[in-house]
């Protein structure tokens, strides 16, 4: 193994986990060492037979969008690849040796004969292993029309690796609808399958991100794919409709809505667009929903003790029991989403707002951010749930928010923005490897998305004014 491959690569055998295209190895899986930075990979153009050009675009484009934003490649620049782009696994021809001169005895003084020069009979593994590539990893295949579908053959290959055969890491066909769309997700398939072979998780691919939008006139929930495309709205109760917050499972999108006068939560089915049942306490407010990691709970603040406190209930609005008790407003709770046990939340109880944990039975209240440095609010919990992402004042000017996160366990502080303008409203990706939040650093507040080190920040929309994100599984 080289030195390089060696670096970034653990390999662990293992059976394949989807059907190789005939003539390959089993599958085997390669797990990232993201210590030693990214992996190189060459993403060459698909080409395509029978299929539009507008269609066959949409498919490498979204596949290079994916597999750059994935946080875990860096993709080297297509000015580098070699001239000759293969297709399949046939189109590979390793060098053939030349013949080899029978030995003989070499005179006195005689050099020996330079050790003969391979004979190039095609494209190589080495032709994207070595300079200028100098890739670790080649996506690469075709795309056509087949019985009027859209169908990808697409292959993943290991490049520094002595033959074809121990090359292979992924070989697959996808089909889908011959379309934009079709061909999209088709892309997104194949991403999602190169970085679970790479032992990085499915990525962002397919995911979706809601949020709030006043470009109908109207505060409403809207969606969007994870790169800022197919942007929907949700919602259309004309009134203020915000916070909002997505089960675990992507099946349901509770919020905060003024459509019945005072600030009530709402729970819609996402898979069936209707409104579910949801019994409000009466009170003046009701507002900022989480979903426990289960689905069947919601934690919330609710006024009616006379001031914002947080509650939880069964996601009918049943079983209700107010779990803080204090003289302070305390509101956006937020179940830890991998055990469930703790709700983070905001709350002045000591005099500027605060992020403070608590068991969800109400006990062991302790306070998270050190304080002492502004307001501390939008806390969102990092999927493994030990980390929380929130928005601080500290060191910028009053009512302006900066980006953290802060180990839970250690209490470290690491800062991801910095000054850019208003930014925040973070929401972990389900990869824990990107943030989405709200900024309005280039003007109006619109939605951006980072990777978790504060690096690659894209604006994903630009109509309107859109905040509150969230990021949801799909």
């Amino acid at each position: 193994m080289s030195h390089r491959r060696a670096a970034l690569f653990l390999i662990l055998a293992s059976l394949g986990i989807g059907p190789a295209i005939r003539g390959q190895q089993p599958d085997i899986s390669i797990k990232i060492i993201g210590e030693r930075g990214k992996v190189r990979i060459a993403v060459p153009e698909f080409r395509a037979t029978n299929v539009s050009p507008a269609v066959n675009e949409a498919f490498n484009s979204t596949l290079w969008n994916d597999l750059e934003s994935s946080g875990v490649f860096e993709m080297v620049s297509k000015s580098l690849y070699p001239t000759e782009t293969p297709q399949k696994p046939e189109d590979f021809k390793p060098p053939k040796m030349p013949p080899v001169p029978p030995p003989r005895r070499l005179r006195p003084g005689e050099k020996p004969a330079p050790a003969p020069t391979p004979i190039r009979q095609g494209p190589w593994l080495t032709d994207w292993s070595q300079p200028p590539a100098s890739a670790v990893v080649l996506a690469f295949g075709s795309t056509a029309m087949q019985d009027d579908r859209f169908a990808l053959s697409g292959w993943l290959y290991e490049v520094d690796k002595p033959d074809v055969a121990s090359a292979h890491i992924l070989g697959k066909r996808y089909l889908s609808d011959n379309d934009v769309a079709g061909a999209r997700r088709v892309a997104h398939e194949f991403s999602s399958d190169i970085l679970q072979r790479l032992g990085a998780g499915p990525g962002i691919a397919g995911t979706r991100t809601y949020f709030v939008s006043n470009r109908t006139g109207y505060k409403e929930i809207w969606a969007m794919d994870y790169d800022g495309s197919n942007q929907v709205p949700i919602t259309q109760y004309k009134s203020i409709t915000i916070n909002p917050e997505i089960s675990p499972d992507g099946s349901m999108l509770a919020f905060t809505t003024f459509a019945r006068g005072n600030p009530g939560i709402f729970i819609h089915s996402l898979e069936t667009n209707r409104r579910l049942t949801f019994y409000n306490q009466v009170a003046s407010l009701n507002a900022t929903p989480s979903f426990s990691p289960d689905g069947k709970r919601l934690a919330f603040a609710s006024s009616a003790s006379g001031r914002a406190q947080i509650y939880i209930a069964n996601i009918d609005g049943s079983n209700l029991r107010r779990i803080s008790n204090s003289l302070a407003v305390e509101v956006e709770p937020k179940f830890n989403p991998r055990t469930g046990a703790q709700i983070a939340f905001v709350s002045g109880r000591a005099g500027p707002p605060q992020i403070y944990l608590t068991d969800a039975d109400g006990t062991n209240v302790q306070r998270l951010t050190p304080g002492g440095g502004g307001d501390a609010v939008n806390p969102a919990w990092s999927p493994d749930g030990q980390r929380i992402a929130f928005a601080w004042t500290k060191g910028f000017e009053p009512g302006n928010y900066n980006i953290f996160i802060q180990e839970v366990a250690t209490g470290t502080l690491t800062q991801l923005t910095f000054g850019a303008g208003r930014n925040e409203h973070p929401s972990w990706a389900p990869d824990g490897r990107h943030i989405v939040f709200a900024s309005n650093r280039a003007g109006g507040t619109q939605i951006w998305t980072m990777l978790a080190d504060g690096t690659h920040v894209k604006q994903l929309t630009t109509l309107g004014r859109n905040e509150q994100p969230v990021w949801g599984v799909k």
